[in-house]
């Protein structure tokens, strides 16, 4: 692909622009809504708020990263093959719960703020990581694992150098999707206090401000638009590796 016609880059460069240059538009949202006595969040920087935003999905990302992925492996090892129905409802019970039940939930255990929508997002984010992980390991050829155990491998050797090389690109692609999914849900961290792009988005729900609302989404859409492309780029990359 070329450079210029590489989308990345420049939906990269969209969001790094409309996160600082949002208080210029401030007039042609008061042209487009002559009604609002104010048509722009000013509570938070835009840049702020897409800071905060992208630090709670990383943060809560890796953690069912981690998490996911251990439980992917551990229920497709003998020991561990007869807890994967258990863990398979679970993770899935996880996601059919709406966030904002998990932020009722965890807010009065954990206190408002960042600590319940973490809790919310790793629980919401686990199910797409944890089935790909399985996925991946269980599409690993057999005649792979035969000649790894022929040159004297051991279990951790075969997971480590065969296995999860081989399963890499179907786990990125879990990743992608439990990253892209959460990136969306996090707005609905800010019912609890935690601070995000959903901030403007539930102020302008509340006080029937449009403005705030399209503003507040349009940050959002481009930064899901922007990780989804940075994680097809990683899983094209993953997918040439593992040939090599």
């Amino acid at each position: 692909m070329s450079r210029w016609r590489d989308p990345l880059p420049w939906t990269a460069l969209a969001l790094v622009a409309l996160s600082v240059g949002m208080p210029w538009l401030k007039p042609v949202f008061a042209a487009l809504f002559p009604g609002l006595d104010r048509p722009l969040y000013e509570q938070d920087t835009f840049t702020a708020l897409v800071f905060a935003h992208v630090v709670l999905v990383g943060v809560s990302s890796g953690i069912a990263v981690i998490v996911g992925v251990a439980a992917g492996v551990a229920v497709t090892r003998p020991a561990g093959r007869e807890f994967r129905p258990l863990v398979e409802s679970v993770v899935a019970m996880g996601q059919t719960w709406p966030p904002v039940a998990v932020l009722a939930v965890a807010a009065p255990l954990t206190g408002f703020g960042e600590t319940p929508a973490l809790v919310a997002l790793t629980v919401y984010g686990l199910l797409p990581i944890v089935r790909q992980t399985i996925a991946g390991l269980e599409a690993v050829p057999a005649a792979a694992r035969e000649a790894a155990e022929g040159l004297g491998m051991d279990a951790g050797q075969r997971l480590r150098q065969v296995e999860l090389p081989l399963a890499l690109p179907v786990i990125v692609s879990g990743i992608r999707t439990s990253v892209v999914i959460n990136i969306g849900t996090a707005s609905v961290a800010s019912t609890v206090g935690a601070k995000s792009l959903g901030s403007p988005i539930i102020v302008g729900l509340s006080g029937f401000n449009t403005a705030y609302v399209i503003q507040g989404a349009l940050l959002v859409g481009l930064l899901a638009i922007v990780a989804d492309l940075v994680f097809a780029r990683l899983g094209r990359r993953a997918a040439r590796w593992r040939h090599r």
